[in-house]
């Protein structure tokens, strides 16, 4: 993301300039223009036989030496903007590497399941995205033979999606009535929300729908314990219908941030009733891969400049911790705080009998015989006694 950044500034720099330049050469044109065509207006009223004057052959003399010099100065700004130019094509050169076999292993998806599992993945990345003649083209060709079943979830959900963006309501509330009891469970408040922006849509009709809004405002029954303080907010709404709530304080009620939010609710607690994550497992690794792969690049220049590539001999864990943000953390991480390396299912976490955790390496590396003593307190204690922590 910082190389992208950095090469946007570089582009920023490239088009200020060549506007300026623009800007500048089409003023500059325009007023040797006026002055040549004044010139030649004014020659063109003289007598045939008359002579030039002293005055105009001097104005028309300087003219000339100042568009000489304008085309000048216009020709070397147009150099340095070729300069610009490339840098920008050396910055991204030097920020963007087109090579990145040293930091992978060929191999990952060499195997027949390796690749079926990708290509399921790019097509699930496809459905989720809508691009459902995409993912039905990828899934005859790569021969993933995936169940009518699976895809349905992904069309209904675009399908409700849609209609959110184009504000009608029915289908999304068709669906959580539908899933009420799951959606309960999960403590969603996806229904309420749906009502709600369904009675501000009636109350923004104004008073002709006043009986249609008093009746759909029951439906609000079930939400009043949970949602009491929003529904007082609607209630009082309707003091305002005869001149519009838009003209009230309850003008933020129409906001539009208001639909964006129910499409980004919707798609939330739809995936996690059918049990998937919000984002696609294909935009999360790119993402993850794209903050990886500087670090991960550097760390290999540095180990080839210092001939020490051995150090790094499996592809399969990294050399260095590279921290993702606290977006990519999805449980938690212990490092031994006496080898620095994060914990594994062969390598686990421990805990002594005082309390401190260390990893079971650390501990084989510590223990003298049947005995140990904690490296942070000077209990001893039997390596036999430590505990494996769960996380």
């Amino acid at each position: 993301m910082d190389s992208c950044l950095t090469v946007e500034r570089e582009i920023e720099k490239v088009l200020s300039k060549f506007g300026g330049l623009h800007d500048h050469g089409v003023d500059t044109l325009d007023t040797y223009i006026t002055t040549l065509e004044n010139l030649k207006k004014e020659l063109n009223e003289a007598s045939p036989d008359s002579e030039v004057q002293v005055t105009q052959s001097m104005v028309l003399n300087q003219t000339g030496h100042r568009i000489l010099e304008a085309a000048g100065r216009m020709g070397q700004e147009h150099k340095d903007l070729h300069s610009t130019v490339s840098k920008v094509g050396k910055m991204i050169d030097r920020n963007f590497v087109s090579e990145f076999s040293a930091v992978f292993t060929e191999s990952s998806f060499e195997n027949e399941q390796a690749q079926e599992l990708l290509n399921e993945i790019v097509c699930e990345h496809f459905l989720r995205q809508g691009k459902l003649e995409i993912a039905e083209a990828l899934n005859k060709e790569a021969n993933l033979n995936l169940d009518p079943m699976q895809m349905e979830p992904f069309l209904e959900l675009h399908r409700i999606l849609g209609a959110l963006k184009r504000r009608t309501l029915q289908p999304a509330l068709s669906w959580t009535a539908a899933n009420r009891d799951k959606l309960e469970m999960q403590g969603s408040c996806l229904e309420f929300k749906l009502h709600r922006l369904q009675f501000i849509e009636l109350v923004s009709q104004g008073p002709e729908s006043q009986s249609q809004i008093l009746q759909y405002a029951r439906n609000f029954a079930r939400f009043a314990d949970r949602h009491s303080r929003d529904i007082q907010v609607l209630m009082g709404s309707l003091l305002y219908i005869r001149q519009g709530i838009e003209n009230s304080p309850y003008a933020f009620l129409l906001d539009p941030i208001n639909w964006e939010e129910i499409c980004d609710v919707f798609t939330r607690d739809a995936c996690a009733l059918m049990g998937m994550s919000v984002e696609s497992p294909l935009s999360v690794s790119i993402r993850a891969g794209c903050k990886a792969l500087p670090p991960l690049l550097n760390i290999r220049q540095v180990m080839q400049q210092r001939q020490v590539s051995g150090v790094w001999t499996s592809k399969d864990e990294l050399p260095v911790e590279i921290d993702l943000g606290a977006e990519h953390r999805y449980h938690s991480i212990f490092a031994c705080p006496i080898l620095r390396q994060q914990s594994t299912e062969h390598n686990p976490p421990v805990r002594l009998i005082c309390g401190h955790v260390i990893s079971r390496d650390a501990l084989h590396k510590l223990a003298s015989g049947n005995k140990v003593k904690c490296p942070y307190c000077p209990v001893e204690q039997n390596p036999d006694d430590a505990k494996v922590v769960v996380f």
